[in-house]
């Protein structure tokens, strides 16, 4: 069996912080205690480095392509709640939640999922001192 593919999206902008959880999760490898194997990638919409909003550059190995095999799909944060989500994401996104993928949001990715579209009719849970503009939906 293959090892499940679990992609985290990264962006110019990001918080190393948000972005350091998935990696911690998935991209360490702790088969030696008993735990599964994930085959784990960074990607963006962005072909190049990226920059976080503490003024490191991160070069992401792969492009939105890796979410068509993925299994899990993390969004570890969003930008800008006022911003339109990218039609690019927005389509990556529907094509592996249309194909049976996990989509997670962490924080405010969470509302990334919601303007993609793929909330709809479901509960989900982000900070409660985040309140998102009916023009954000």
């Amino acid at each position: 069996m293959a090892d499940p593919i679990v992609t985290v999206i990264a962006f110019d902008g990001i918080s190393p912080f948000h972005l350091s959880v998935p990696c911690l999760v998935f991209g360490t490898d702790r088969t030696r205690l008993g735990l599964p194997r994930f085959d784990f990638r960074v990607c963006a919409m962005e072909e190049g480095p990226i920059h976080t909003d503490a003024g490191l550059t991160i070069a992401v190995p792969h492009g939105l392509a890796a979410l068509d095999d993925a299994d899990i799909v993390i969004i570890p944060s969003w930008k800008d709640l006022e911003d339109p989500l990218p039609a690019v994401l927005a389509e990556a996104l529907g094509r592996a939640h249309r194909r049976g993928a996990l989509i997670v949001g962490l924080c405010l990715g969470t509302f990334a999922i919601a303007a993609a579209g793929l909330l709809g009719g479901r509960k989900a849970a982000t900070p409660a001192e985040v309140t998102m503009s009916p023009s954000s939906t």
